[in-house]
């Protein structure tokens, strides 16, 4: 027998309503599947012992089929499992994603949080076509009362200045340092531009799409103790997704608006926590800023562990930072210095973040690979294997046709509420009395575009605190 080719058996396999337990070789290593779709790397230890925790479904459904995969392919045939209920069972057919029992949303009693002001920070050094790129994105897709705040750090390529010089605005504030400050100056110049608002750093060679700011926000307020929300990436090191330190193509015939808009509506609000953020795309709530003051300049002068160090400062007082999964931030990434200065730069911030942060490294490790990450994970995966989606458009009691979009209704029936699918069926309801607090559940659960007919002022308040439209 080859074991190159024949992977071990699964000897054992157990489950006990939320822990898996797999007796296999020792040292084994092999995939774990749910639904068909790789969820994690497992490994066995010297007894041949592995376990995996599943502490919610990542799915949203109860039931998941449960495989192995090595390196050639299927390891037995799946099986199934409930959570909550032990013993095995026929392996389920895969379900559509339901939301997940872990989600976080903003209650409605903290929608004036998302009235506060905010300023996107966009410090620039040459490449002019991404920075083309990212401040169109970024005025196409941002409400007006949104403050865009560019500045040019000196930059030497000679069209950086014109270009940055013509998007000068109501909205947007174009400033340039007389000489090279480096990103991190540049990005505290920003901050202190912004005065009182919370501010988004994005980097010059990103590229944003519809919703991502009301959505970007919402994470960062779903919780009180929330000092930073970072989006995810095709590539930006752990901020990617699906795969983790890689750059993730697009999957063949989408676009990169269609990717944002599946994970907008399918990536799950169960916001995974780290001890820093990513600076491509950060935002940094102000009363966080206040308690612990700018980035590091004088430390980090290029960047490349300024956002690190502010944020395991942020955590010293009691806060955390989330990962928001359902907002997709394209990265071009090293266009400002190029792959070897960006590598260079990275390890000596790294080394000042060792020095100062001894235990970050093991709290990193310690998250990263977290429930919450690897539900994010897998349920991209999951929808990157499907086809794109269509917009979602919630229609109030009215018969709405929208071409080319999935069209929800909400109806009022006996005094209370209720949300159907496309289908027609019936996914939640409640009472008259309880519409506000449904409302904005529905809306951020469902991440409808739109609300079509004639809405309620109070509801239409709402939709507005999170960005949805109203046609």
């Amino acid at each position: 027998m080859n074991a190159a080719v024949d992977p071990p058996p699964i000897r054992r396999l157990d489950w006990d309503g939320a822990v898996l337990r797999v007796t296999t070789a020792p040292h084994a290593a092999f995939d774990l599947t749910l639904d068909g779709v790789r969820y994690a790397r497992i490994g066995a230890d010297a007894h041949g012992h592995a376990r995996v925790a599943l502490p919610f479904s990542p799915s949203g459904h109860t039931s998941l089929a449960v495989g192995f995969a090595g390196e050639h392919g299927l390891i037995g045939a799946p099986v199934g499992i409930a959570l909550g209920t032990p013993g095995l069972a026929l392996a389920p057919a895969p379900r559509p994603l339901a939301p997940l029992a872990t989600e976080e949303l903003v209650p409605l009693d903290r929608l004036a949080d998302l009235a506060r002001p905010v300023a996107v920070v966009v410090p620039v050094y040459n490449a002019p076509e991404l920075v083309r790129a990212c401040l169109d994105s970024v005025l196409a897709h941002t409400p007006d009362d949104v403050r865009l705040i560019v500045i040019d750090d000196a930059s030497p390529d000679a069209a950086v200045a014109p270009l940055v010089a013509r998007y000068a605005s109501a909205r947007a504030t174009v400033l340039t340092n007389p000489h090279n400050r480096g990103f991190t100056a540049t990005a505290n110049r920003g901050i202190a531009e912004a005065g009182d608002a919370d501010v988004v750093l994005l980097n010059a060679d990103a590229e944003v799409a519809p919703h991502w700011l009301a959505d970007l926000r919402a994470a960062a307020y779903a919780r009180g103790d929330t000092a930073s929300a970072t989006a995810v990436s095709d590539n930006a090191g752990a901020f990617s997704v699906p795969e983790l330190e890689r750059e993730n193509p697009l999957p063949a015939g989408w676009t990169f608006h269609d990717a944002a808009r599946a994970l907008r509506q399918s990536a799950g609000l169960a916001y995974p926590r780290l001890p820093t953020g990513n600076g491509f795309c950060l935002y940094m709530k102000r009363a966080a800023i206040a308690a612990v003051g700018v980035l590091d300049e004088v430390a980090f002068a290029q960047g490349y562990g300024e956002e690190n160090d502010w944020c395991q400062r942020a955590c010293a007082h009691g806060f955390t930072h989330v990962i928001a999964g359902n907002v997709l931030v394209r990265h071009a990434r090293s266009q400002s210095f190029g792959h070897e200065r960006r590598a260079a730069l990275g390890e000596a911030g790294a080394r000042v973040i060792r020095e100062r942060w001894p235990t970050y490294d093991a709290q990193v490790g310690a998250t990263l690979f977290s429930p919450e990450r690897l539900a994010l994970d897998w349920r991209v995966r999951r929808l990157y294997a499907g086809a794109p989606p269509s917009p979602r458009v919630l229609a109030f009691d009215a018969a709405v046709e929208v071409e080319n979009a999935e069209v929800w209704t909400l109806t009022s029936v006996d005094g209370e509420k209720r949300l159907r699918d496309p289908n027609g069926v019936t996914v939640d309801r409640a009472s008259d009395r309880d519409a506000a607090i449904a409302f904005a559940r529905w809306l951020q659960r469902h991440a409808f575009e739109r609300v079509a007919g004639r809405v309620p002022d109070d509801l239409a308040a709402i939709a507005r605190a999170f960005g949805v439209g109203l046609a």
